[in-house]
């Protein structure tokens, strides 16, 4: 691999970048568009630039498996995306999309990470829903009010969904059979699905800051949950099992 780190440079345009660099970060400086680069490239970060709109040109890196374009004024996401099928982290927390492409369910290399934190999304986008191998999904600090039928995401281990608007779970959660850690901070919840109780491999759950006013008693059935977050839930009732489950080993915080 080959790797060209010009951040924090100050640059306001990139100057010519080899055809053999496979690696190139341009994190921290004043770019405002997206530079064009060599087809070799497997790994771009463009985190924290003044970065207003994605062009064409960038889906012909076909060979990208990292790509982060965090911290921009991107207020739009071109369908082309779809070309980067090789890409298995995708970074566009920190800018000003109110709604993403359906071809973004497309990405089938999309295993690792994709971060959507900190946007203007008022809904889920459900085409995100295909993409059944991957692990980590992170859509906080948007004002999502309600959430489609998950169950096609088969493989989440990390799901974070804190600061939102939400008022209600699906009852699809409780498909997600792979998940470990479930963040739901800063919501509206009242309630919880009872399907919640099927997350067999579930080891934290933060509710803190919601209007929960009990658990359903199927979050018993959570063997391998160790952490256990109720905090700032000002009307909540606790259950008569909630001692019990908490002496067989899971922390509670009230």
């Amino acid at each position: 691999m080959t790797w060209l780190d010009l951040s924090g440079q100050g640059l306001t345009s990139v100057p010519s970048v080899p055809d053999d660099v496979t690696r190139l970060d341009l994190d921290r400086n004043r770019l405002t568009s997206v530079p064009v680069l060599g087809p070799a490239l497997e790994h771009l970060s463009l985190y924290s630039n003044e970065i207003a709109s994605v062009p064409p040109s960038l889906w012909r890196l076909v060979r990208l498996r990292v790509l982060n374009l965090a911290t921009n004024r991107l207020t739009e996401l071109p369908p082309g995306i779809s070309a980067l099928s090789s890409v298995h982290t995708l970074d566009l927390g920190h800018n000003r999309f109110t709604s993403l492409p359906g071809e973004l369910g497309d990405l089938a290399g999309l295993t690792e990470y994709l971060y959507l934190s900190d946007n203007r999304l008022t809904e889920f986008p459900s085409a995100l829903c295909r993409l059944g191998k991957l692990r980590y999904l992170g859509c906080t600090d948007n004002r999502i009010a309600s959430l489609p039928d998950l169950s096609g995401l088969t493989a989440l281990r990390e799901l974070r969904l804190y600061h939102n608007e939400l008022a209600a779970l699906p009852e699809s959660i409780g498909a997600l059979g792979s998940l470990r850690e479930l963040h739901l901070r800063g919501n509206r919840l009242r309630e919880l699905p009872s399907s919640i109780g099927s997350l067999s491999e579930l080891r934290q759950l933060d509710l803190r800051e919601n209007a929960l006013e009990t658990l359903p008693a199927s979050v018993a059935r959570l063997s391998k949950l160790d952490k256990l977050d109720l905090r700032w839930n000002k009307h909540f009732r606790e259950p008569s099992w909630l001692r019990e489950f908490e002496e067989a080993g899971c922390m509670v915080l009230r």
